[in-house]
């Protein structure tokens, strides 16, 4: 990644979030790395020196500061297929999908080599895929030991590591502290909650009216303030909410006890769903420049693509709403989730929550027409089938993926599956910022051009297209 040091050390004067996560300064005096907005009085220019990751950071030595806690940094959006790459070899990583696998099965997961993986995180990130699983490894855990109190062997567990000897020992090594001393110096809090920070501004309430509409019965539940929903990852299952911190710049995730040991995938998907790694700076300073979005740039600064918490779940959402209301989709996906999902017990205020909707590999073993009994029509019932198929043999991949035209390509090829349906996919499960449905009936009348003059008018908008329709959407709402 490149970057010019200059303006990376005008960020760290200004503390300016924009750049949060961007990139992460290191000082040669104290062998600390920071986020650029780390409260700290700044260093002399030469004691600084700039990384593209956290990673990089560690790799050249520096431990994370105690302050400013780079753990915490938003991500950055990939636009282009090597920052993709390396973004989808991080979010695997995270998941913990590959916590103890090799180098090749990650590569293989992402359909690429091991040493075409290898080349790219270097370039990408400044370290090798092994340099950078330890790093997301210990920085998970970090942050665990100071947001959470879970018992130390949790913690271990939960951030990847095969032992606690093995965790102690690393963690040692890299920060030369001991995990304890991490959990003395911060804020622990009883239960299960961590902060995801991002960078402002961020439309929530825009956010939590768009899921509000979506939001699969049983499954999810949004109010004014909080989005809840059931949640299961593997054997573990549980409920989380998320909820706007007091600060402003960060979204509170509570989790429930049964969660702990799949916390770091839950933090991916809750990032996922919420699109925390955004840059609205970049974002508006595209979109502005067109007479078209201006107006609703600027009435909505920070508006954000919601993504999924699972990839498959919001492909079948899409489906069921091919030809059909908003409301009538989220009726149908109800009715999915309660007919083929797990009975979930769930407490006071996450009532109404009583259910996990179906995997993939649950929905292999149903007939189209016990799906088609459900009042969906006979051929989405089909395409359903096929796309479980498709996804439980991993022949598409629903998260984010390194290369995004090929997957599109994959999911136009199943039957029942256009092209509005496999943008939609893209935009949303797919994490792809210039993913864009040119078809939407909305978006061409709040834009008042044909589909022609829309696809025309859309190549101003990249690699952001995704986040133009967004804006097209709210713009029709309004006009």
């Amino acid at each position: 990644m490149l970057f010019d040091p200059e303006a990376c050390f005008r960020a760290v004067r200004a503390r300016d979030r924009r750049f949060d996560g961007r990139f992460f300064t290191a000082v040669s005096s104290t062998g600390i790395y920071c986020r650029p907005i780390c409260p700290v009085r700044p260093p002399k220019r030469e004691n600084m020196r700039f990384f593209s990751s956290a990673a990089a950071a560690e790799g050249a030595g520096y431990r994370p500061c105690l302050r400013c806690r780079p753990e915490r940094a938003p991500g950055v959006a990939s636009v282009d297929a090597a920052s993709r790459l390396a973004g989808a070899a991080i979010a695997g990583i995270e998941e913990h999908a590959v916590s103890n696998a090799r180098v090749g099965d990650l590569a293989a997961s992402l359909g690429v080599s091991d040493r075409h993986l290898r080349r790219v995180t270097e370039a990408e990130l400044g370290v090798s895929p092994i340099e950078l699983a330890q790093t997301q490894k210990l920085l998970l855990a970090k942050r665990l030991l100071s947001e959470t109190s879970l018992k130390l062997t949790d913690i271990a567990f939960a951030s990847g590591f095969g032992s606690v000897r093995r965790f102690n020992a690393l963690f040692k090594s890299r920060y030369g502290l001991n995990p304890r001393s991490i959990r003395r110096s911060g804020d622990a809090v009883r239960g299960l909650k961590c902060l995801l920070d991002f960078r402002p501004p961020l439309a929530w309430e825009s956010m939590l009216a768009y899921l509000r509409l979506r939001a699969i019965p049983g499954v999810e539940s949004v109010d004014e303030t909080h989005y809840r929903r059931t949640v299961g990852i593997g054997e573990h299952q549980g409920f989380i909410g998320v909820s706007l911190a007091a600060s402003g710049t960060a979204l509170e995730v509570e989790l429930s006890a049964g969660l702990a040991p799949v916390i770091g995938a839950v933090i991916v998907r809750v990032k996922n769903l919420f699109d925390l790694g955004a840059t609205p700076d970049a974002v508006a300073e595209v979109l502005s420049q067109d007479p078209m979005l201006a107006g609703v740039v600027a009435r909505l600064p920070g508006l954000r693509v919601p993504g999924a918490f699972d990839g498959f779940e919001l492909a079948v959402r899409a489906v069921l709403g091919q030809q059909v209301s908003v409301r009538g989709a989220t009726t149908l996906a109800g009715r999915w989730a309660t007919a083929f999902g797990t009975p979930l017990a769930t407490p006071t205020p996450y009532a109404g929550l009583s259910v996990l909707a179906p995997s993939a590999a649950r929905m292999c073993s149903v007939g189209a027409d016990e799906i088609a009994a459900l009042g969906v029509v006979g051929a989405r019932a089909r395409c359903l089938v096929a796309l479980a198929q498709a996804a439980a043999e991993r022949r598409i991949v629903l998260g984010l993926a390194a290369d995004v035209e090929e997957q599109i390509e994959r999911l136009t090829a199943l039957p029942g599956i256009g092209p509005w349906t496999a943008q939609y996919i893209a935009m949303r499960a797919l994490r792809w910022p210039d993913a864009f449905p040119a078809e939407d009936l909305m978006v061409l009348r709040a834009a008042g051009l044909g589909k022609k003059e829309l696809r025309a008018r859309a190549e101003r908008w990249r690699p952001w297209r995704a986040y133009a329709t967004h804006y097209l959407w709210h713009k029709g709402v309004v006009t």
